[in-house]
Parts: C-alpha cells; structure tokens; sequence
C-alpha cells in the first residue's frame, strides 16, 4: 500500500448515506442496507471516494439510530450482517471507501449495560454512565440543558439517582472517564475494522467530556428583549457540560485505526463557538482525528467575510498550536454544508430555485483545502421538504413544531424516478416520511438524462477537481476582496466567487482555466463574474496576496 493510499482522505470527497431514505429493497417503506448496495453505482458515477453510512446498528429508534441498542450487530429493520459484508465488498469493488457512523458518546436506554447499570449502584456497570445523586431539595444536580430541550438529567428510582443525557432521556451518557467503557467502545470498533471498513465517523465529539464536577453552566452573554428563545438551549454559556479535553480518547481512537493501515475518522464538532479552532486541536497536530467538520458552517450566515473569520480562526489555531509540526503529519478540516441534520443548503441560504447558487455552493465546496462531505440528494439541488406537522416523525421537530419542524425535512427518501410512487424510493404504499412533489422533477431518472443537470455538473466538476494538483494539496491562502466576492489561492490556482446577486468585475493577473464547467468571460485583464459566478485561474506563480482589484458591474 503506497502512501497515497494511506492518505487517501486528506482530498477525499465522501458521500452520506442516510439508510432510512436512500433506497427501500424490500418494500417496508424503509431504506436498507440491500437497498444501498443497489444504488452504490449512482455513487461511484458522481466520482467520490467514499461513502458514510449513517447508524444502521440495533436500536428502538427513538433518534432513528442515533440511540444505539448493540454496537456490533445490524438492525433487522436494515438487513442483515451479511447484508452489511455485501454492501462493504460492492463498495469496495466500484472503488469506494466505506466509513461508518459511531455512537460513542450515548446509547439506548434499552442497551445492556445501562439496563445492568441503571438496576444498582453496585455491579460490573455501575459505574459506565454518568450518575449523580439529587441536591438536598431533590432537584437535579445542576442546571445543564438537553440539546433537544428541559433537563439534561433524569431520575431513576431504582439507583435514587440522575442520569445524564445531552440529547433525549432515552439517550444515558457514557462514562468516558472509565477505561472499561473506552474499551468496550474500542473493542466494537475493532470489530467493524476486522470486517473490512475504512473508518468511523465519530458523532458528536464535543459531548464526550463533561466537568467532572458538574458545576452550572453560566448564562449566555447579552440579554434578549423579545422574551426566552424558542430553544433554551442557547440561553447557557456552556462552559462545563460540554467541550472537555477528549483528547485521550481521541488518541486512544487514532492507535486503534492506525494498527489498519488507510483507514480513517471523521469527528463531528459542535456550532459552539470556536468551532474551528476545536477542529484544528482535534485534527492539526496529528495524534488525534484524521478529518473533522463542524455544524457551525451549516448554521452560519452565507457570505465571504464568514469563510474569511473561518479560515483566519483556523490559521490561528494552527499556528499556535501546531508550531513545528509537519503538515502531512497534521489531520485536515472537513468541509460540509448539508447533513441530516440540518436544514438543506438550497433553502437554508437562497430559499428559492437558483441553478447558478447551487452550481456556485457545488464549486466552492469541492474548492476548499481538505476533505469535504456531501449529503445524499444535494447533488440533486434538493430543496428542504416542507411536511405537514401529521407527518413528522422526529422528536426534537415534533418538540417545537410548528416554529421548528426539526430535521425531517433534509431526511426525506431519495427520489430516483420521476412520477413513480414515492418517486421510486419504495414499492410500499407509504414511505417512512412522504417525498415531496417538488423533489419529484429533480429525480436522478430526470437528472440523467438532463446535459445540464446539477447531477451532470457535479460529474463534471469532480472529474476536473481530479486533475487540478492544486485543489488536492496546496493550501489555501484567503485574499482581500469587498463582499459579497469570496477570493483565495490553492497553489497557483486562483478562485473566486461572487456569493452575492450582483455582477462584478475581478482584475487579476491569470489565465482563465477551462473544463470545470463555468464560463466566466475575461476581456482586457477582467473577469466577469455574474451574480453566483464563478471563475478559476492560474497564476505565473504562486503569491500570497496577487494583485486583485474588484469592482461592481453594470448588470
């Protein structure tokens, strides 16, 4: 194995794969693993390198597999181990990478250790989860808020004890702290790795470590003078319930994967701020995760001064921390702008059909220095699912419905056909949730056979990202542009985007490049970049700060 195969995730464009929704083998109405492995070519056609499958493992699916019953074991409800060992060696076969989603911070509650744990607080498991007892009224041990909304703590009667839990009260914390939990979580990730998989995406890492002595969160900063938000969440400073040094962990994870040679993590970070510097600990210095993205970018403000502070709090990062460490040492950030669990890019920051916007978000993605994530249907241009409140199934949607539907609505199956029922995702007379109409017309059946597709253009610019050494390895150096233009170099390969609804006009000293699918028209040294344009150049050489002069346009 040579030594770009070992670092095959440090460019790597990976592919999400939501089980539930992607394709339904066998009529239920649900996703499966069969139904995956029949659609891994529609996949490997778009030119990614790897997949990640979202939980398939046992559960009651409170969370929909994020409330993991058995860590080394598939859901009926899914398939079966073979079915998994099937899926794995197609994948494998079309060239694709496989990662899969580990629940490391939680379970179910039906899970055997915390049932043991839950039952005394003596016994082998006592002591695997986070338990506190009451203050002296009765009342949870702190003010720690769930994600999901109340107490982050529930009683349990038969220990005369809280439990902690960050998400849902069907989701008890791990104990972290405990090297028998850390092992047993290592020894089923060893057993995934024997099968054959290429690594792990690591959920929710900043909720690993906690204080260990659960002091109160102090309230967020700044007052509102519209009343409590509609999550509260946010109305706390989490400074002790979360985004503790989980780096032992971590480390213990990374000695795990490196005795699989190419194999590789993914870790989640928060939209807590400074999210990007938490990659760059997590990630920068080697030793820890190989790749990892944050739900901050998800949630942000699109605009070129946002990727401009995060490119600046990274660089930071890095240079405080990582001083004298060798980059190719150094893990690298992901880049994502879709997941399941946020709302779909299109709607979130255009909120209307714009095929120059979702061609202008394709480009800038798979421009950036690292690795990046797409989520399944965003090379369809899917907009985010509005269903009605009947047909909600997820309980932090159904919580706060109707001023927050939850994640449903970038959960909806894949559609790939056209008029057909359930467009094609199922043969069952109801899906699990139900497909829109609008995402009917851009069904993959419809997309194939559209030249000019957003599908066909991410073919298209994948193919030509492949064959610019620039965007697989330079770093990326940000430039001075006004907004709303977006400029940075890789290499001597020069990009700009205009995030805004006006043209402009961009001076610079580079020859256009050709292939990747844009037409940006260049006359007497200016390139003209239409609203949602976007251009690539290359340099004479590589220079920190080109000369770049930017101007508006008469439309």
């Amino acid at each position: 194995m040579n030594t770009h195969d070992l670092d095959w995730w440090r460019a790597a464009v990976i592919y999400q794969i939501y089980p539930r929704s992607f394709f339904d083998s066998n009529g239920d109405g649900i996703g499966d693993l069969p139904g995956i492995t029949a659609r891994l070519d529609h996949v490997a056609r778009l030119g990614v390198d790897a997949i990640w499958v979202s939980p398939f493992f046992p559960s009651p699916h409170a969370d929909f597999g994020y409330d993991v019953s058995d860590h080394c074991d598939v859901d009926p409800i899914f398939g079966t181990l073979d079915d998994f060992d099937r899926m794995l060696h197609t994948a494998h076969s079309l060239g694709l990478k496989v990662l899969i989603d580990q629940v490391w911070g939680h379970t179910s509650n039906e899970h055997p250790w915390f049932v043991a744990s839950r039952a005394a607080r003596t016994g082998d498991h006592a002591d695997w989860y986070v338990w506190a007892d009451p203050t002296p009224d009765g009342t949870a041990p702190n003010n720690w808020l769930s994600v999901f909304g109340g107490s982050a703590w529930t009683w349990e009667p038969r220990r005369r004890q809280y439990y902690l839990h960050h998400f849902l009260s069907n989701q008890p914390k791990l104990n972290l702290r405990n090297p028998q939990v850390r092992q047993a979580l290592l020894d089923s990730g060893r057993f995934w790795l024997d099968r054959g998989v290429d690594g792990f995406r690591l959920d929710a890492i900043d909720f690993y470590v906690h204080d260990e002595q659960l002091r109160s969160n102090p309230p967020a900063l700044g007052t509102s003078t519209s009343g409590p938000p509609l999550k509260p969440f946010g109305m706390q400073r989490h400074l002790y319930d979360m985004m503790g040094d989980a780096s032992g962990f971590l480390r213990e994870i990374r000695a795990l994967t490196d005795r699989y040679p190419g194999t590789a993590t993914l870790g989640e970070v928060s939209s807590q701020a400074g999210a990007f510097a938490r990659i760059a600990a997590y990630t920068g210095c080697g030793g820890q995760l190989h790749m990892a993205y944050t739900l901050g970018l998800m949630k942000a403000e699109l605009g070129a001064r946002t990727f401009y502070d995060v490119f600046a709090e990274r660089a930071a990062s890095i240079a405080k921390g990582c001083a004298g460490i060798a980059p190719e040492t150094r893990g690298v950030a992901c880049w994502a702008f879709n997941n399941h669990d946020v709302q779909r890019a299109v709607s979130r920051w255009r909120g209307e059909d714009n095929a120059a916007f979702e061609r202008l978000l394709m480009a800038l993605l798979l421009s950036l220095e690292g690795s990046v994530c797409l989520y399944q249907g965003e090379e369809l241009g899917l907009p985010e699912a509005r269903l009605p409140l009947e047909a909600l199934r997820d309980p932090f949607g159904i919580a706060y419905a109707p001023e927050f539907n939850g994640r449903d609505g970038s959960r909806t199956p894949m559609p790939w056909a056209a008029g057909a029922p359930a467009a094609g995702f199922t043969t069952a007379a109801a899906p699990w949730l139900p497909v829109p109409g609008p995402h009917h017309a851009r069904a993959v059946d419809q997309a194939e056979a559209d030249p000019d597709s957003l599908l066909n253009a991410y073919r298209r610019f994948l193919a030509w990202r492949r064959a610019q050494p620039d965007l697989l390895g330079q770093p990326l150096v940000p430039l001075q542009a006004p907004e709303p233009v977006l400029a940075f170099t890789r290499g001597r390969t020069l990009c700009l985007f205009n995030l805004g609804d006006r043209p402009f006009l961009v001076r610079a000293d580079a020859e256009p490049l050709q292939g990747h699918g844009f037409e940006a028209l260049s006359r007497e040294g200016w390139v003209s970049l239409p609203p949602h344009g976007v251009a690539f150049g290359r340099l004479a050489q590589a220079v920190q700060q080109p000369g770049l002069q930017v101007r508006e346009s008469s439309p």
